[in-house]
This record gives C-alpha cells, sequence and structure tokens, in this order.
C-alpha cells in the first residue's frame, strides 16, 4: 500500500456517522440526507459529487438511527403469527419488495401464535415509530388491545384475518372458497366431512362456519371432525394425530376437507398408513382436499385438490392501501383506497386426490 492510499484510509476511517460524512464530501448535514431520502431531489453535480464520495470512502448511513429522528419514519412494521407458513412467507416477501420500491422498508416480527409475543411485537414497532404497519392478528383480546393502540397512532392494514369492525382489511373470501370446494366435491362424489384448524386465529371459525353453510346450501349435513382443544400452529402433527382417531372410528363421509393444505397433508400420512388409497380413481377408498394452494401441494402423494389463495395480490393490495394512508404515491384504484374489506376470490385446483 503506497503512502497516499495510507493517507486516504486514514481520512476515510473516521467515517462513522451522517456528520462525518457531511464533513468529508464538504456539504451540509441537511443536503446529504436529503441526498440520502431521494438521491433525485438534489442537483446532479451535488448528486455527483455524494455518489463519488460513497464510493471512495465505503460511507453507508445507518438508516435505522436515521428514521427514528424524523418524526414520521419510513419503517413499516409487519406482524405474522408464523415465520415458517409458505402463506406468510410469500405475503411478506411481496410486502418487503413494495415496500422497498415506494422507499420504505419493511420490518417484520412473528408472534409464533403467542399473544403475549404478538403484544411485545406491537410494543417494539412503537418504540420505532413506525410510519405504518401490516398485521395478520391472532384474533385475542390482549393483542387487539394494543393493536387498537397501534392503530390510533398510525395506519393499520390487517391481512388474513379481520381485525376489529371496520378497520381496514385484505383476505381471501373464506365463503366463496369454502363454497366452491365444497360444491365441486358435492357434485363430483359424496359430500365432504370437515376437519377444522386448532381456534389459533379467527380464520379458523371463519373457514369452519363458511364449510357448515356451504353444506346447507348444497342440502347435506356438515358433519365436523371432533377435535382435541389444542393451541397450535403445528397443523400438520394435530391432523395426523387426529386423522388416526377419526379413522380407527369410522369417517362419516368417504370426502374429507380440510381447512388449509397442511391440515391435508397430515391426514394424507394418517390414511397412507392405515393403508387407504386416496384419490378420485375407482379403486380409491377416500378423496382429501385443502385450501390455500400450498407450494408443496403439487407435490403431494397423491397431489393435493384444493383452493388457491392469491398471496401475492394479498401483499400487494395491503401494502400499497397502507402507502396510500400514508399519503405517498402508489397505485390504487378507488375502491382499493376506499373500502374497509377487500375479499379475493379464491380459484379451484383440481388434482389427482379429490
Amino acid at each position: 500500500m503506497t503512502l497516499g492510499s495510507n493517507k486516504a484510509k486514514e481520512k476515510t476511517d473516521g467515517i462513522r456517522t451522517m456528520e462525518d460524512f457531511a464533513a468529508h464530501v464538504g456539504l451540509s448535514r441537511p443536503t446529504v440526507s436529503k441526498y440520502f431520502n431521494d438521491p433525485a431531489s438534489v442537483r446532479e453535480k451535488t448528486r455527483k459529487r455524494i455518489e463519488k464520495a460513497i464510493t471512495d470512502s465505503g460511507f453507508r448511513p445507518n438508516l435505522f438511527a436515521v428514521n427514528l429522528k424524523r418524526q414520521r419514519t419510513k419503517i413499516l412494521g409487519v406482524i405474522i403469527p408464523n415465520a415458517i407458513d409458505p402463506f406468510y412467507m410469500e405475503l411478506t416477501r411481496r410486502i418487503e419488495e413494495i415496500a422497498t420500491d415506494a422507499g420504505y422498508f419493511a420490518i417484520v416480527l412473528s408472534s409464533n401464535g403467542r399473544p403475549d409475543l404478538e403484544a411485545e411485537a406491537i410494543e417494539r414497532f412503537e418504540s420505532m415509530n413506525v410510519a405504518g404497519a401490516i398485521v395478520a392478528p391472532l384474533g385475542q383480546s390482549r393483542g387487539q388491545s394494543k393493536l387498537d393502540s397501534l392503530a390510533s397512532r398510525v395506519p393499520l392494514i390487517y391481512v388474513d384475518a379481520p381485525g376489529q369492525e371496520g378497520m381496514p382489511y385484505i383476505g381471501t373470501d373464506n365463503s366463496q372458497s369454502m363454497g366452491l370446494i365444497v360444491d365441486y366435491l358435492c357434485r363430483s362424489g359424496t359430500p365432504p366431512c370437515f376437519l377444522g384448524m386448532p381456534e389459533v386465529n379467527l380464520n379458523a371459525r371463519q373457514r369452519r362456519r363458511a364449510y357448515e353453510e356451504a353444506m346447507d346450501r348444497a342440502g347435506q349435513e356438515p358433519r365436523v371432525l371432533p377435535s382435541d382443544p389444542v393451541d397450535s400452529w403445528d397443523f400438520e402433527a394435530v391432523a395426523h394425530r387426529q386423522m388416526a382417531k377419526a379413522l380407527a372410528a369410522g369417517l362419516p363421509y368417504s370426502t374429507l376437507l380440510c381447512a388449509n393444505d397442511r391440515l391435508a397433508f397430515g391426514a394424507l400420512l394418517a390414511a397412507w398408513e392405515a393403508g387407504i388409497k386416496v384419490g378420485r380413481d375407482p379403486g380409491s377408498r377416500l378423496r382429501i382436499a385443502g385450501h390455500d394452494d400450498h407450494p408443496l401441494a403439487r407435490y403431494a402423494c397423491p397431489p393435493l385438490t384444493t383452493v388457491a389463495q392469491d398471496y401475492a395480490e394479498i401483499a400487494r393490495l395491503a401494502t400499497n392501501r397502507l402507502l396510500v394512508m400514508l399519503d405517498d404515491k402508489a397505485p390504487a384504484t378507488t375502491a382499493e383506497a376506499t373500502s374497509d374489506a377487500i375479499l379475493l376470490k379464491a380459484s379451484i385446483m383440481l388434482r389427482a386426490s379429490a
């Protein structure tokens, strides 16, 4: 390393803060901050000067610290109940993409299905002074009171399950989706009995009710399989256990509809272990269908018939609605910008299991 490069390194090693960088580039702190908020907002000559200094020094601002100093930050909070569920993984991935394009960055926290962790996540976002939040709520009273408090301070959008009545909500129309799959199963074979989710959020109750209403419309008797009162997001294990019990006792119908695909995976394993062939071909004894179109549904054995939620569209509508509420430029129709609840239609995915 040459003497000149040593001096240059000494000069840039001391750059730790925005103030240090502003002094290094020879511009005011507000001008430098303006550039990092929006490079197009400064003159071209100034922009090139700053960008050269960034290249030379390798400086990157601590955006989190910068945001905390603002009256309104560029942080969007996202709370989900399960970080490894593919639905929430895809949802948050798309939210992050849209937020980044709009000049925000999203911070995702998981409640892991626990109301106390949901409340803690809300408190963290309040301390971060987030600009707004997107939440898939558990629907428990403690978390709801915290969410109401957050919603009184910043714009908040609910996804997947609704929050308080009248609050913005983007999700799947469970009545339509359950009606679609129940109608198909009744027309194509025996009517379905139902394996529900553990009561971990409002969706569990909504989907069971939607199944019962769809069976009534079809002129069939709803038959909900008995379940243990567990509070678990380990849907595959729960369904495997419940299905084994139901098969031993005798299913009321030779078709099973599961409240989500992860439950269906557990049910498929229990049927296989019992030596029961699943499918819609003449040699099969049982049909199994699900809900959501899990990424692995098409690779199950047999491939799972289900109804598909539009993950990406839920994320797009929720994030754009939040940006509109923050008065930022975001593509949104009148309906997207004003409707309290937007419920998306599901589409049926016919595969070999039913």
